[in-house]
């Protein structure tokens, strides 16, 4: 196989995965408002939200990390993609799968099986994919170990949903159901979603703050106390205990007191003075999954976690993940075309700099707008407000507009 020249990727391989993200996002928002009702009464498991939830977590989220780890990988391990070839297959076997995946999800779930074993053999080709570049890495670091880690949660997250989807149509381990389907959440947003932004955090962090000088032994402490904290929990799934619960919840929060503590020491050590508000926007993230953490532990400690966990599942996708997503992709997209279409050309011409790429302060309202939109729906699931869940998903959904059409005005540039 020949790799890609150098440790620059074609810029079109992230940019397909994230075009398609983007549709996805819209697409699994307002499947979401179609079925407010549902959501108003607390009926999460039927066709219509499985498949705007998977629309969402593997159209859009899933999607959106493959096509910018094609990208941060070959420039935070210093090694080229394996094959740009075989990425664009990938791409190709995951968009038909995971497409393909939401439609039977909805329409005909009994026989999603098969969707989903193509969406499985893509995200395996992905999973190759980062296998053979990683391991051409010269000396792997804390920040292998982050994004190995999350590879291997991808890997499980998707073997579990296989399974489930099995045990629907044969009853193969139907007792172990409820078990495996926690898992399955945790190790995917959890695992596969948080343990990737900790390690991509480590590079992007510094990288738009103009930070140096920092240590990295913090993270030696994150890694285990967060593992650790997700296996705990695993096991407290299978064996109902609510004192391993508590105890695996617990381990997690200390994980991601310490990434906070340790963001903020290499913020203090930045020449960047006054910080992008696209980029403060992923920072606020950081500290709403931390609050999200805490208030996890404290439930699981009072006994009540059961009764809340709904909520804090939508708060943890939106506010943590979706939210870390959408303000890195605020400062990652500028930077990937900037540098695919004037890095070669400087001086040879005159080219715009890269923070007239994307307005930032135009990033304010979409901010804004997917903050009360999102705090509007919970709070509307919340007290069981139909109109307050139309009002605010709509918000929500006008944002999403807002944000794809600064990525996408981008390239016009």
């Amino acid at each position: 196989m020949n790799p890609s020249a150098g440790n620059e990727t074609n810029i079109k391989l992230p940019f397909s995965f994230i075009f398609l993200s983007m549709l996805s996002l819209i697409a699994s928002q307002v499947l979401l408002l179609m079925h407010g009702d549902f959501l108003i009464d607390g009926q999460f498991r039927i066709p219509g939200i499985w498949s705007a939830a998977h629309l969402f977590i593997l159209g859009w989220a899933l999607m959106i990390a493959m096509g910018a780890m094609y990208q941060l990988v070959p420039v935070a391990f210093l090694t080229p993609i394996w094959n740009e070839k075989f990425g664009f297959a990938q791409f190709g076997v995951t968009a038909i799968g995971t497409l393909s995946f939401a439609h039977f999800l909805y329409h005909d779930p009994q026989n999603a099986l098969i969707p989903g074993i193509i969406t499985l053999i893509g995200i395996l080709m992905f999973l190759f994919q980062m296998l053979m570049t990683l391991r051409k890495q010269a000396k792997p670091n804390i920040l292998t170990l982050f994004v190995g880690t999350a590879l291997v949660c991808l890997f499980l997250t998707i073997g579990l949903g296989i399974f489930m989807l099995y045990s629907m149509q044969s009853g193969a381990g139907a007792s172990y159901y409820l078990s495996i389907f926690k898992s399955h959440l945790l190790l995917g947003m959890a695992g596969w979603f948080t343990l990737l932004i900790f390690g991509f955090s480590y590079k992007m962090v510094p990288m738009f703050s103009l930070s140096h000088g920092y240590s990295m032994k913090p993270a030696q402490f994150v890694y285990p106390f967060y593992a650790g904290g997700l296996l705990v929990t695993i096991i407290s799934f299978f064996i109902d205990s609510p004192i391993m619960l508590t105890l695996g919840l617990l381990l997690q929060l200390i994980g991601f007191s310490i990434f906070i503590y340790h963001i903020s020491l290499i913020l203090k050590k930045r020449v960047k003075k006054k910080l992008d508000r696209s980029f403060t926007f992923a920072l606020i993230a950081i500290l709403s999954g931390g609050i999200i953490h805490l208030a996890a532990f404290i439930s699981a400690l009072i006994g009540s976690f059961s009764k809340i966990v709904g909520p804090l599942l939508f708060m943890y996708l939106f506010l943590w993940i979706a939210f870390s997503i959408i303000g890195y992709l605020y400062k990652i997209v500028p930077f990937l075309w900037w540098t695919a279409k004037y890095s070669k050309v400087i001086g040879k011409k005159d080219v715009p700099a890269l923070k007239d790429m994307v307005n930032d302060r135009a990033s304010t309202p979409v901010f804004i707008g997917l903050v009360i939109g999102i705090v509007g729906v919970a709070i509307s699931l919340f007290i069981g407000s139909k109109m307050l869940f139309i009002i605010s998903q709509l918000l929500f959904i006008l944002a999403c507009v807002m944000f794809c059409f600064a990525i996408i005005k981008v390239i016009t540039k």
